[in-house]
């Protein structure tokens, strides 16, 4: 957030990984539809060809979300993209929910038409085919899913976004980036099965042998305050204290030796510490969504089928298939006005983080400031943009106001434009 040159690389945390995932179902998808329609020709079965055909649309939309990986890593750094290319999974995920509603709408229909001109189920072929179904949709939900996964090669990744990485690994409650004089820094409170403390990083790493002299002082907003000393733990600092609950205060971070002492403020808020960044509106995937949401509905429809066919079957039950089909067309349904609800707001710009908005607004106003106009929005996954106008009497330049906002997570883009109140008509 420095007023010289930046970064417009929005991209989210482990964005090669995701893309990789993609693409492997698409090759699971794609050997499944050759063996079905293959077998289904060589040995006469018309649902086996049906499924494969069904299993080619499902590659075809996972398709839409691993090209929309492809061309944001691509076009990253291209110029012509002012803010770069973070909504662009945004704009994948809203055209795949269109096509899940699509879909919702077609066996929707099916299985409304069943219910009136009921069809011959032939249950030898299309159980066993329904389990197979689950199963390819069980191994692509797993190889989405991948856990915490996000290998990247020398020189794939900023600074900022190793600090981010590395904060996502430790199930960081919140991840606070800044400018020191020792480099990049970032700074979180770390309580993935240990008491909650603070954790310091900095990237590149600090140019010393020994780390810098840092401690931490917390001031809550009741004048509390408790002084954190930090201590070297391999390649990052850590509290010797523990963090009480709850975790709404501002850090003040002081590093340095006697001759020379650098000190920042970052603001923590309990909004932080209640919802994980890697879940948050703010910070979520949805071209990762979008691909796990076609897994996952085709696994429900997989599910009910099975149900369905084997009430059929064996209860004589004849009604239950198209009644599961709907079941599963209105489960698909509600995902796909989630994902386009989610990336619609995104994409025409609403503001991801009302009360983020307000305790920026806070921030600045403290020191009798005023904020006249103040714009939030989301650049990509974990990246958000502000522009804000301050009207001042006191002189401040916009660094200053930069400085104030640096404690905010996830800030990536900041505009601030300075007035000086006399000359406000």
């Amino acid at each position: 957030m420095t007023a010289g040159n930046h970064s417009h690389v929005f991209l989210g945390v482990g964005h090669e990984a995701n893309e990789r995932k993609t693409w492997g179902v698409i090759a699971l998808c794609s050997v499944m539809m050759v063996l079905e329609i293959g077998g289904g020709a060589l040995f006469g079965s018309l649902a086996l060809v049906a499924d494969g055909l069904h299993m080619a649309t499902h590659a075809v939309a996972i398709l839409i979300a691993a090209l929309a990986y492809s061309f944001a890593r691509r076009h990253a750094t291209d110029s012509r993209f002012t803010f770069g290319t973070g909504k662009v999974g945004d704009l994948a995920g809203f055209a795949s929910a269109i096509v899940l509603a699509m879909i919702a709408l077609l066996i929707g229909y099916e299985a409304v038409s069943r219910f009136f001109q009921p069809v011959v189920i032939h249950f030898a072929e299309a159980i066993p085919i329904a389990f197979l179904g689950l199963a390819v949709n069980i191994a692509s939900a797993w190889l989405l899913s991948g856990g915490a996964d996000h290998h990247h090669g020398p020189g794939h990744e900023h600074a900022h976004e190793q600090l981010a990485h590395a904060a996502a690994h430790s199930s960081a409650a919140g991840l606070r980036r800044f400018d020191c004089a020792y480099g990049e820094a970032a700074l979180e409170i770390h309580e993935s099965g240990m008491p909650p403390r603070f954790r310091l990083r900095f990237a590149p790493p600090a140019p010393r042998a020994e780390p810098p002299a840092v401690t931490i002082e917390t001031i809550r907003p009741d004048g509390g305050r408790q002084l954190f000393r930090m201590k070297p733990c391999g390649s990052y600092l850590e509290s010797s204290e523990e963090i009480p609950e709850p975790h709404e205060f501002t850090a003040v971070v002081r590093m340095g030796d006697t001759t020379s002492i650098h000190q920042h403020e970052l603001e923590y808020s309990e909004l932080d510490h209640a919802h994980c960044h890697v879940t948050s509106t703010a910070h979520r995937d949805h071209n990762l969504r979008s691909a796990f949401i076609h897994v996952l509905g085709d696994a429900a429809v997989s599910v009910l089928a099975i149900l369905g066919l084997l009430a059929a079957r064996y209860l004589h039950w004849l009604w239950m298939d198209p009644m599961m089909g709907l079941v599963g067309a209105s489960v698909i349904a509600a995902w796909a006005y989630s994902l386009v609800r989610d990336t619609t707001r995104i994409l025409v710009d609403m503001t991801p983080d009302a009360a983020l908005e307000e305790r920026i607004r806070q921030r600045i106003e403290a020191h009798g400031d005023r904020v006249t106009d103040l714009h939030l929005w989301r650049l990509g996954p974990g990246h958000l943009g502000a522009i804000v106008s301050i009207v001042t009497s006191s002189g401040r330049g916009p660094d200053f106001y930069r400085s104030r906002l640096s404690g905010f997570g996830h800030l990536s883009h900041l505009t601030v434009e300075v007035t000086t109140a006399c000359t406000v008509l």
